[in-house]
C-alpha cells in the first residue's frame, strides 16, 4: 500500500453488525479525542436516499430493490446450531453507487485534512476492497466492534425499526476475512473503555497496520 500523505487526516474505521454499539463508540471517541474528528456513518447515507429507494422485501425491478432493500431470510446457525431468522440488507445499483460515493466522500474529507471516524458494516467482501482503494495513502485504524448475541438481541428489541435476529445473523459475516488493528467488545466493556482502546491504537498503531496487510494481500 502506498505511504500515507503527511497532510491528510486520519481515518478510524469501525466495523461491526447492527446494534453492536458502533455509533456509541464513535461518539465517545469524539468526546475523548483532543482533536476534532468527523463522524460519518452508513446510516446517514441510507437516510439520505429517497423513501421509495429504501425497500422492505421489495421485488426485483422496483425502486426499493434498486436502493437498499431489507429482505427476510433464514440462515444456518452454524454446526449443530438452530436455523437463524432475520433480515439481509441488499443493495441494488442505486445503493451500490451510494456506497461507492460514501467511501470516496470519506477519503475526500481525510485528504482535505479532516480526521474521520467511520461507522459501517462490511456486508460484502467487495466493500472492504473498495475501502482499500478509496483510502489508499491515508492512515487508517481498522477496529472491530464485537458484541455477544444476548446483548445484541436485547438492544435490537429496545430499538425502534429493528428486525429481531438481524444483528446476530450478521455478527460473524461482517468480520469474515478481516484483519484489525484493534478489537473491542461492547457487551463486556464500557463505551469509554472501548474508545480508549481504539484511541490508544491510533496513537501507537501496529506495524504493519491492518490496511497495509490487507492491501498487500489484495495486490
Amino acid at each position: 500500500m502506498a505511504a500515507a500523505v503527511s497532510d491528510c487526516g486520519r481515518v478510524i474505521l469501525l466495523n461491526g453488525t447492527s446494534s453492536a454499539g458502533k455509533t456509541t463508540v464513535a461518539r465517545m471517541i469524539q468526546q475523548l479525542r483532543p482533536e476534532p474528528i468527523q463522524h460519518i456513518a452508513l446510516d446517514q447515507f441510507r437516510d439520505g436516499l429517497p423513501d421509495r429507494f429504501r425497500g422492505l422485501n421489495s421485488p426485483d425491478g422496483t425502486p426499493g430493490a434498486r436502493g437498499l432493500n431489507v429482505v427476510p431470510i433464514q440462515a444456518p446457525g452454524g454446526p449443530g446450531g438452530p436455523e437463524l431468522s432475520g433480515t439481509a440488507i441488499r443493495f441494488g445499483d442505486v445503493g451500490l453507487r451510494m456506497l461507492t460515493g460514501m467511501r470516496q466522500a470519506i477519503a475526500a474529507f481525510a485528504r482535505a485534512g479532516n480526521d474521520v471516524v467511520v461507522d459501517d458494516m462490511r456486508l460484502d467482501p467487495n466493500y472492504l476492497s473498495d475501502y482499500l482503494t478509496a483510502l489508499a495513502g491515508i492512515d487508517v485504524i481498522f477496529a472491530a466492534i464485537h458484541c455477544d448475541s444476548a446483548t445484541l438481541n436485547q438492544r435490537e428489541t429496545e430499538r425502534p425499526g429493528r428486525f429481531p435476529g438481524t444483528a446476530v445473523l450478521h455478527a460473524h459475516s461482517v468480520h469474515a476475512g478481516c484483519i484489525y488493528d484493534v478489537e473491542v467488545n461492547t457487551g463486556t466493556t464500557s463505551p469509554r473503555q472501548c474508545a480508549e482502546a481504539i484511541l490508544a491504537a491510533e496513537r501507537t498503531p501496529p506495524e504493519p497496520g491492518a490496511f497495509e496487510t490487507l492491501g498487500a494481500h489484495k495486490s
